[in-house]
């Protein structure tokens, strides 16, 4: 585990639910950062000096000055993030690794599946130019199944992988926009109660309004 010290970690970010994620992770790890705002709706992730952060110019990314040897190192993807945090302060991702499987399930769970479509749920439904009605229809569909899928998963459990974790984290910042995603909350209890625990916690909630 490498050493935390005092100086910040650069977060580079917006608020949208894959922004969100890495100002709560810093904020429950009590890691100091300091946000560097990237306004896509100016197209700033597009800027050359975003580009050598973040290849993919998408949000988040982040520059840790005290990387790996003391050395600076900059991760994107809010997913490869998430672990790299992790490892660095040894919280919320176990270095058991039955333990470890079960977040890497559902965190990947959320970045190849639960982010991606309800992504394009709100897209579809909110933002498209026109409305159309297989595309709404389709992606709200699937969110509804993955939602399905959450509440299964949490029936019994406290958080996704038992002890609170970067999957919950990652899984939490898309959730509690499920009135955008025409998603029943109150047909859902284990999400219900599992969204109301995570985003009571304090760092959770600095996280949010950090952006």
């Amino acid at each position: 585990m490498a050493a935390v010290t005092g100086r910040p970690i650069d977060v580079y970010t917006w608020s949208t639910p894959n922004g969100w994620k890495i100002p709560i992770m810093m904020e429950e790890c009590g890691l100091p950062y300091a946000i560097q705002s990237v306004n896509i709706g100016k197209n700033e992730q597009f800027a050359p000096d975003f580009l050598k952060v973040s290849p993919n110019n998408k949000i988040p990314a982040i520059v840790d000055h005290e990387g790996p040897g003391g050395a600076p190192i900059s991760v994107f993807e809010s997913g490869a993030i998430l672990q790299y945090l992790g490892r660095k302060t040894g919280r919320f991702y176990p270095s058991d690794e039955r333990a470890r499987v079960a977040v890497d399930e559902w965190l990947f769970w959320q970045v190849g599946g639960f982010g991606p479509m309800l992504g394009q749920t709100h897209h579809f439904t909110i933002y498209a130019p026109e409305k159309v009605p297989y595309a709404i229809d389709r992606f709200t569909t699937e969110a509804k199944r993955l939602y399905g899928v959450l509440d299964r998963r949490l029936d019994g459990r406290d958080y996704l992988a038992d002890d609170f974790s970067i999957a919950d984290i990652a899984v939490v910042t898309w959730a509690k926009l499920h009135f955008k995603q025409g998603v029943e909350i109150a047909t859902l209890p284990n999400v219900s109660r599992w969204l109301d625990r995570v985003l009571a916690r304090p760092g959770v909630q600095r996280g949010l309004a950090a952006i």
